[in-house]
Parts: C-alpha cells; sequence; structure tokens
C-alpha cells in the first residue's frame, strides 16, 4: 500500500498530477455534497468542506490491504477502476487540503480522473514527501471513519489532528457539533504496514431496538463483520484526549502501540429505533420489538 500510495499523491508520478480547484469543478462537488445531506452549513465555496464534515460512501472492500498492495499505480488502478476511483477519491479527501485536486490520466483508456482534497490530514505526503508514520495512522483512520458496510452515503462529521507541523485540529464549529450530536466511534490502526484498523464505540452499545447504517463504528455488540475493520470494544478503553471542549481523542493505543485517531459523529437520525413507522434497511420482520424483529414497522414475516 506505501508503493501504491506515495506513488498516488507524489506530484507528477505516474501520471498523477496537483491542481488547483477551480469553481466549475467546486459547483459540480457542492451539488454531490448536499445531494448526500449534508448541510451547506461551513462549505467553502468550491463545494469542499472547511469543518470536516464528509459522506462514507466508501466500501469496506475497499480498504483491503490486499487490493492496494499491488506493485505500480496504473496496474492497480485497471484491475477495478470503478473501486479504485472510489478509494482514490476518499485518500485524497483525508491527505490533500480543501482547495487542490489529483488528477490521474489512465494509460489504458485516455480517461482523466479528478479526486479533490478536503481534510488535509497528511500535508507532507500530499506534496509529495515519504508518508511519516503519523500520516500512513491518520490517513487510515480517515478512511475507516468513511467506511460503509452497505455502501450507503451518509453525512458524518470527521473530527482529529491533522499532522501539520503545529498538530492543528481539524476545524469545526459548534453548529457542527449541534448537527452532528450524536457520538459514534474513535478510529485507528494502520493499513499500510499490515497492522489494521480498527474501531471502537464512542457511546454504549446500542439497545437491540435500535440500529444504524454506521454499524462498522457504532455497533450493537462486541462481535462486528466489517472487514477489515476490526470493532474493538468502546474508546474510552483505548483512547484519550476527548472532553467537553475538545470533542475528539488525540491517541488511542492497541496492543501496546500508540495511534493518532480519527474521531467521528453523526446526527441523529441516523440511529433508527424499532416502533418509529419506517421499516428500515437495518430492521427485520417478525414478531417482536427487535431490529431484527420489528413488527412495529416491518411487520410480521410472510
Amino acid at each position: 500500500m506505501v508503493g501504491l500510495l506515495s506513488l498516488a499523491l507524489g506530484v507528477g508520478a505516474c501520471g498523477v498530477g496537483v491542481e488547483p480547484v477551480g469553481e466549475e469543478m467546486g459547483h459540480l462537488r457542492h451539488s454531490q455534497v448536499s445531494a448526500n445531506g449534508l448541510s451547506t452549513n461551513g462549505l467553502s465555496t468550491n463545494g469542499l468542506s472547511t469543518n470536516g464534515l464528509s459522506t462514507n460512501g466508501l466500501s469496506t472492500n475497499g480498504l483491503s490491504t490486499n487490493g492496494l498492495s499491488t506493485n505500480g499505480f496504473s496496474t492497480w488502478f485497471n484491475q477495478d477502476p470503478v473501486n479504485a476511483d472510489a478509494v482514490m477519491s476518499y485518500v485524497v479527501t483525508c491527505a490533500v487540503q480543501a482547495g487542490v485536486a489529483r488528477t490521474f490520466t489512465n494509460p489504458v483508456t485516455g480517461n482523466t480522473h479528478m479526486w479533490l482534497g478536503a481534510l488535509g490530514l497528511a500535508p507532507s505526503w500530499a506534496d509529495g514527501a515519504p508518508a511519516t508514520d503519523l500520516e500512513k495512522q491518520v490517513v487510515s483512520a480517515c478512511l475507516a471513519a468513511h467506511a460503509n458496510k452497505y455502501g450507503l452515503h451518509v453525512p458524518i462529521s470527521v473530527l482529529g489532528l491533522t499532522t501539520s507541523s503545529t498538530n492543528a485540529p481539524i476545524p469545526y464549529t459548534p453548529q457542527e457539533l449541534a448537527t452532528y450530536s450524536e457520538t459514534e466511534a474513535c478510529y485507528f490502526g494502520n493499513l499500510f504496514d499490515g497492522t489494521g484498523v480498527f474501531a471502537a464505540n464512542d457511546q454504549a452499545y446500542l439497545a437491540a431496538d435500535k440500529s444504524t447504517p454506521r454499524t462498522c463504528g457504532l455497533a450493537s455488540g462486541p462481535a462486528q463483520n466489517c472487514p477489515p475493520i476490526t470493532h474493538v470494544g468502546m474508546c474510552a478503553t483505548y483512547c484519550q484526549g476527548s472532553t467537553s471542549s475538545s470533542p475528539y481523542y488525540t491517541n488511542c493505543t492497541y496492543n501496546g502501540k500508540n495511534y493518532r485517531p480519527i474521531t467521528a459523529r453523526i446526527r441523529p437520525q441516523e440511529i433508527y429505533r424499532c416502533g418509529d413507522g419506517t421499516c428500515q434497511f437495518t430492521e427485520r420482520c417478525g414478531t417482536g420489538t427487535t431490529a431484527l424483529s420489528c413488527r412495529a414497522d416491518c411487520g410480521t414475516c410472510p
């Protein structure tokens, strides 16, 4: 993965280039973000988030270390261009600053792909230097936070520290915290060295009558099936730094190793409840009152 992504973000390498984001492209991105349900509050004029908001449409398969370790960016990309394009979109979203894009002209198809920066978590790597261990960690955590088991686009608030020289936090506003009022999960690990990525609840396990499309992070129990993300329990067990004045974790320790995490928050409507009158895709028919047997919302099974 190191070889691939270093090429992908390196200036001019393997056909990958750096471009400023023009107003036309910015408006296109703004339309896409708005369609995904994100408020336009706090978004820059070119449609890129300046306050840590993003959407999580990255398939968990896109995080597979096997899929990202093939030598040669073009070779890797053309094995599954659709999935590779999605992966790179989120890699650049996480690593590169807002207002800057990465482009790749595919030598096989001749098509040019453009991926827009947003969070700027790894400025040194984004400028072409080899990724530091800290950058590998925070980009890995960011990718995990953007993963969705169901392939859905769900708006989230992304919080944490960048790897700039000042370790500046991702900007956020009181309005963002008020809108994304549900604490969700912390994410940490390292996809670059084979360690893997981990998630933990930032609130109690969901009760049996509740469910969420963000189940890789906000779990209903200790057993979760979201490879390559491993759910390890509660953030409070492993992580430090979150306070009322700084609503994100600054460090997580797992198996004796320290990691730079990403903290995610969601809106209350992303937590479903059996009995709210809507049969959500995370709920099932039945005779009970749990998400997996919700008569009130989904009826009895045929």
